[in-house]
């Protein structure tokens, strides 16, 4: 079983996968070193290995032990889609990261969790759960929260498209037998496509 912890910045989703107790597999941590958008196809290509890597270590915990929370959604291809959608980053950077993550389906490198955990909160509550946290700087907390309406649009979908596989809220503890059962195919290149189709247009 993958599940992905996903929802805006500030939302609470490294401090819930730390209450579980066990190992999870960590947000990407910024180098320093990323595309700066000059080359759209550069930029893909960088952020589907670096998805394709937090992938990998999903599939490496959930060997261990059974089960990989991630802290955000290894797919992440949503993140583009949401600032495309307000008008953050061209949409050519989102079609760019499409294009990449089709690859990475198709070399099974890349997928779908079988269960996404999601919760947003209003925006005031985000800022009141950022100011409680001294321990990260969340320079861009601002864009994040406007993001969260097309965010819940984008698991919207997904969840019309394939019910049962997007929870509301964090729970109070993770129990895996009130959940779906793992997907027969995470790498269902139909669902991505038709996840794609029905998404409101940019």
């Amino acid at each position: 079983m993958i599940v992905a912890v996903e929802g805006p910045s500030a939302a609470g989703k490294t401090t819930w996968c730390r209450a579980t107790g066990g190992q999870f597999v960590a947000e990407y941590t910024p180098t320093g070193q990323e595309p700066d958008g000059s080359d759209l196809a550069e930029q893909a290509t960088y952020w589907a290995q670096v998805n394709a890597h937090r992938w990998t270590q999903a599939l490496t915990l959930e060997g261990a032990s059974g089960v990989a929370v991630c802290d955000s959604d290894p797919l992440k291809l949503h993140y583009s889609w949401c600032l495309a959608a307000v008008g953050a980053a061209p949409v050519t950077r989102f079609e760019h990261e499409l294009a990449a993550v089709r690859k990475m389906f198709t070399g099974r490198h890349l997928g779908f969790a079988d269960v996404v955990l999601l919760s947003i909160p209003d925006p005031q509550q985000l800022v009141t759960q950022r100011n409680g946290d001294r321990s990260r700087r969340r320079g861009h907390l601002d864009l994040h929260a406007r993001l969260s309406d097309p965010l819940a649009e984008w698991y919207a979908v997904l969840d019309r498209l394939d019910p049962g596989r997007v929870v509301d809220g964090f729970p109070s503890e993770l129990d895996i037998a009130t959940l779906a059962p793992p997907r027969p195919d995470r790498h269902d290149i139909e669902l991505l496509e038709g996840l794609v189709a029905e998404l409101p247009a940019l």
